[in-house]
């Protein structure tokens, strides 16, 4: 069999939450040589303009897709938001982008959470689409160190007070945070105690200028806004 005939190149669309664990799987995407990213698809909450669950403002989003080389399809969501309008605006938004970007899969960022991986094969069950994890099972603990020593840089957006301190708030995912985070806190927060915003990486083109802004409590969760800042 000639190169030529070997097996096609995956096109593949990412699911980006504009956090650590989307960037890392975009990192090892971009390893792969059997798959091409060709975009990425992120929902924000219509009524604030921020991404949904993170909380970061879509300018910062659209600076991401700039610095990743790619394009962003960016998908409005009512506030509040049932599961049913959720999933009919998912399921346009993905036909779309089968038509527009002529994708063969769709990744997703999840690390172990089994419920979270049924829910997405149940719903995008029809499409016709692969469904990549290229994270999953990667033991957190691992995880994390992983994607420090790799380059990632990502700030602390969200957390939830419940489970670990609001001093957090806004502070930088590195080896301090990891050695002072409670012990029952996952390292990579995928049981919802802490959300991040990854502004540069090996992912990144470049990396993205933020600040920090002001911290919020806001429906339970503490938010740590964060600002774009100047550009070295």
């Amino acid at each position: 069999m000639t190169a030529s005939a070997s097996k096609a190149i995956k096109r593949v669309l990412l699911s980006w939450s504009s956090g650590k664990d989307s960037a890392w799987t975009l990192y090892q995407l971009q390893q792969d040589p059997t798959v091409e990213v060709v975009g990425l698809l992120t929902t924000f909450n219509s009524a604030f303009n921020r991404s949904a669950i993170h909380g970061v403002r879509q300018q910062l989003l659209r600076l991401q897709a700039e610095a990743a080389c790619l394009p962003l399809i960016e998908i409005p969501l009512p506030w509040p938001c049932s599961n049913e309008q959720y999933e009919t605006i998912m399921g346009s938004a993905v036909d779309n982008a089968q038509a527009q970007l002529r994708i063969d899969a769709v990744a997703f960022g999840d690390l172990y959470l089994e419920d979270i991986r049924r829910y997405r094969e149940s719903t995008m069950q029809g499409t016709g689409l692969e469904l990549l994890f290229p994270l999953w099972q990667i033991p957190t603990d691992q995880l994390a160190w992983q994607m420090i020593d790799g380059g990632l840089n990502a700030a602390i957006t969200c957390l939830d007070p419940r489970v670990m301190p609001e001093r957090f708030a806004g502070s930088q995912f590195s080896t301090k945070l990891l050695e002072e985070l409670p012990e029952s806190v996952d390292p990579c927060g995928e049981n919802g105690e802490f959300h991040t915003f990854a502004w540069d990486g090996p992912m990144f083109s470049k990396p993205i200028a933020v600040v920090g802004g002001e911290v919020v409590v806001r429906d339970g969760f503490v938010y740590a806004d964060l600002l774009l800042g100047e550009t070295p």
